[in-house]
């Protein structure tokens, strides 16, 4: 049953603008949208506003009028009619820019309702009426429509009407949705909303496992390591290396001897032309030889993720690890010293370029997994079709390694962010993990490279 607001037109002032952050019910309310819609008469339709000049109350071309504009409104998205009128939706009738003439007095609400009750069908929910007085004989007509709600079925239309302006038929069945300034049928992509708003309001509030996999790293002297490495690269080309004390540096030159060869061919120009240009290089080296050594080294990471009781559709999860720096893993059989140690001469093949490891990776552009370091931050992109109830989603852990960007820190802070396909709400959570014990890099470079087989 519709509710009847009925109050008279008296002296007010025209406003240009129009506050929509209003509920649009009671006499100061319908007053102010009234004053709007004869300031700006018809260019004040919208999803949420509709005016009508004039209508035969008692006509079939009123009842379906009304009656569409209630569809319409009635099978909107609830969060974005949410942002006018706290989502209701309103029908003048009776009004145009400069003047509200109004419709002749006596019509009645519960008579209105009966009238529409065949185009709506048992299950429509109910309505605001509302009036202004204009005159002893005259009334501006005020339909109110209710908020959309999540949870709630597609209305469609339960009666056909031909009209003679065919922009007032109705189907029996279709569905029809608000566009910017009028009701029309529904679109393949609005139908699909307005199922998903259908299922939202039974769906439970999303609760989210989240779970890191593999070791979070500490690896202390890593460049020290790698500057070391090339000293011993250097003296290859000035010298025979001298007997070392050091078991370290001992098998560092054994190995990087034989790896390079000899350079006694060379003329003292050549060496030193090398030499120059390996020194100018030496940053680059440094940074791809340190990918390269820790993404053999060390072992990869994944994530496992868990949805307590709730089907999450398209899901796209962000996990940020703070303080942490992501590398690509390399399997260790891709280990490769003139990488990690860039030589001054490459004499087996001169021209050849190292072999970058991780670009030899294929990746398919549907791989649910995108890593990348944002700032001081390690932050991993999940994008899986789905998280199905109770069932453990895990990526792989052949992706990435991570490792502390401060090595004497022992815990290590994770936050994570999900917003879900057609669905507006956005769930975070947080959890803090030690981080594995202190590696030295020279340990780990002699586990790697200068193991005695």
């Amino acid at each position: 049953m519709p509710h009847d607001h009925g109050i008279s037109v008296g002296s007010g002032s025209v406003r240009a603008g129009l506050d929509t952050n209003i509920i649009p019910l009671g006499e100061r309310a319908l007053r102010g949208l009234l004053d709007h819609v004869i300031a700006v008469g018809d260019e004040a339709e919208s999803t949420y506003l509709e005016v009508k000049s004039t209508l035969d109350m008692n006509g079939k071309v009123a009842a379906a009028k009304i009656a569409k504009f209630l569809l319409g409104a009635a099978n909107r998205r609830p969060r974005e009619a949410a942002r006018h009128f706290r989502g209701y939706a309103v029908l003048v009738i009776g009004a145009q820019k400069d003047g509200a003439v109004g419709v002749p007095r006596g019509t009645e609400a519960h008579e209105l309702e009966d009238r529409l009750r065949p185009y709506l069908g048992p299950q429509f929910p109910a309505f605001e009426f509302g009036r202004i007085g204009v005159d002893a004989g005259n009334e501006v007509l005020f339909v109110i429509a209710q908020p959309p709600q999540e949870g709630q079925t597609i209305f469609a239309c339960h009666k056909s009407f031909q009209g003679d302006d065919r922009r007032d038929n109705l189907e029996d069945g279709a569905i029809y949705v608000r566009g910017t300034s009028n009701t029309r049928p529904a679109r393949s992509g609005e139908v699909e909303a307005l199922v998903e708003r259908a299922r939202g309001g039974g769906k439970p509030p999303i609760a989210l496992e989240v779970e890191v996999l593999g070791p979070i790293c500490r690896v202390d002297r890593v460049e020290e390591v790698l500057e070391t490495l090339r000293g011993y690269e250097k003296e290859q080309v000035g010298k025979e290396p001298e007997l070392a004390t050091d078991a370290f540096a001992a098998t560092s030159i054994r190995l990087a001897s034989s790896v390079f060869g000899g350079t006694a061919h060379l003329t003292a120009e050549d060496r030193e032309h090398a030499l120059d240009t390996w020194r100018k290089g030496r940053a680059q080296h440094i940074a791809r030889g340190r990918l390269h050594f820790l993404g053999v080294a060390l072992t990869g990471v994944g994530v496992r993720v868990v949805s307590r009781d709730r089907f999450v559709a398209k899901p796209h999860l962000i996990v940020t690890f703070h303080g942490c720096e992501l590398l690509d893993y390399l399997a260790p059989d891709d280990a490769d010293y003139t990488t990690a140690v860039e030589p001054i001469l490459r004499e087996s093949r001169p021209l050849e370029a190292p072999i970058d490891f991780a670009a030899l990776r294929a990746q398919s552009q549907d791989y649910p997994v995108t890593w990348r370091n944002r700032g001081d931050d390690a932050e991993v992109v999940l994008t899986p079709e789905s998280f199905r109830p109770n069932v453990p989603w895990t990526s792989d852990q052949d992706d990435y390694v991570i490792v502390t960007r401060d090595s004497q820190t022992t815990s290590v802070d994770i936050t994570w962010v999900l917003t879900e396909d057609g669905n507006d709400e956005v769930t975070s959570g947080a959890l803090k993990l030690p981080t594995n014990e202190l590696i030295d890099a020279a340990d780990l470079f002699s586990s790697l490279f200068l193991r005695e087989d």
